[in-house]
């Protein structure tokens, strides 16, 4: 944690957090346990699985977004039951509570379990007990986003779009909103053009990963299609008519500051584009990704953030502010945390 003045402040603000992936949120140890308790073989040509320290020591040498992505999806095959999902949840949550996260919108990728032969029913349903037990036990606010994995045909997609709705999971308020993820450069900017626009024209909010390793024009493209939020999109910099634009429509940005360094997209926090993001009046929240494999969960970055580029107390209430009136929640909601935000910054005011 740092030594920052401030640092009882921002440990203290109230949070949300709009980018996790719950499957980041893996740790080793889990992985060995959810192994034993199911009975997975961890993959034995690879050191890095021969123990909870080798694999730990590995995740601090990703030496790219695909190196990365070779442990995170390996890492899944421990996933198995209803209660893996819930348990994996739940693990998130308790943590991401402890460090001030009142409201959380978590990612998930079924293609990859379903790929593995699990249910699309078993991974919803585990994931979803761990939201209410977050909502029932920690007073969290949840919303369940399904993430499209880009490195997988657009087939996949397109049967897993299929799925979606003809379970009513969004109807019923299980699945509040789409996303893409996965690599970067490579796929079609647009290979999710069509199953984005059903979406769209079903009201279903959309939001994309772009412009962490691809340019911007990877974050003008996810818009094109109907994107109202951008997760990660720090090279948004790179046009300042985008950036304009992104400003007045309050477009969010998801900020993984300490994921950006640990995915060699920046060589420091210091990098990443927090005080030009501020100035322009683009909207951004900051968040972990996938903190069981970067090894720093959301106030780790808050701390990062403070330490890379000394924010004001008023300055943070503009980020947290954003953060909660960009959220996919009801105004109501909005209007109980913006409370207890500006109640927290009068306390230290």
């Amino acid at each position: 944690m740092c030594q920052h003045p401030l640092h009882g402040f921002i440990a203290g603000l109230p949070k949300c957090e709009h980018h996790v992936h719950l499957e980041g949120c893996l740790t080793p140890e889990l992985i060995f346990q959810l192994a034993a308790r199911n009975g997975v073989t961890l993959p034995k040509d690879d050191p890095a699985f021969t123990s909870i320290s080798t694999l730990a020591e590995r995740y601090d040498r990703f030496t790219s977004l695909d190196d990365f992505l070779h442990y995170y999806f390996a890492g899944m095959a421990v996933l198995q039951k209803e209660s893996d999902f819930a348990d994996l949840a739940w693990a998130y949550f308790q943590k991401a509570h402890s460090d001030g996260v009142h409201h959380a919108e978590v990612f998930f990728d079924p293609q990859v379990h379903q790929d593995r032969g699990i249910p699309y029913e078993t991974i919803v349903t585990g994931f979803s007990e761990g939201c209410k037990r977050a909502e029932r036990e920690l007073g969290l606010s949840t919303r369940l986003i399904l993430c499209f994995l880009r490195h997988l045909p657009v087939e996949s997609a397109n049967e897993l779009y299929k799925t979606f709705l003809a379970s009513g999971d969004y109807e019923k308020g299980t699945i509040h909103g789409l996303g893409w993820s996965s690599s970067e450069v490579g796929p079609p900017k647009d290979m999710f053009r069509e199953i984005y626009a059903s979406a769209r024209d079903q009201g279903i909010p959309l939001t994309a990963h772009a412009g962490e390793e691809g340019d911007s024009t990877y974050i003008s493209t996810a818009m094109e299609l109907g994107a109202t939020r951008i997760d990660h999109g720090i090279n948004l910099i790179q046009d300042p008519e985008l950036m304009a634009r992104c400003a007045r429509e309050n477009v969010l940005m998801t900020v993984c500051p300490v994921s950006n360094v640990k995915l060699q997209c920046v060589k420091s926090v210091a990098e990443v584009p927090i005080r030009k993001f501020l100035e322009a009046g683009v909207k951004f929240s900051i968040n972990s990704d996938d903190p069981a494999y970067f090894g720093a969960y959301i106030l780790d970055n808050y701390c990062a953030v403070q330490e890379a580029h000394n924010l004001s107390i008023l300055e943070w209430r503009i980020v947290a502010e954003n953060s909660v009136q960009e959220s996919w929640i009801s105004n109501e909601r909005k209007a109980e945390l913006l409370e207890r935000i500006e109640a927290h910054v009068k306390n230290f005011l």
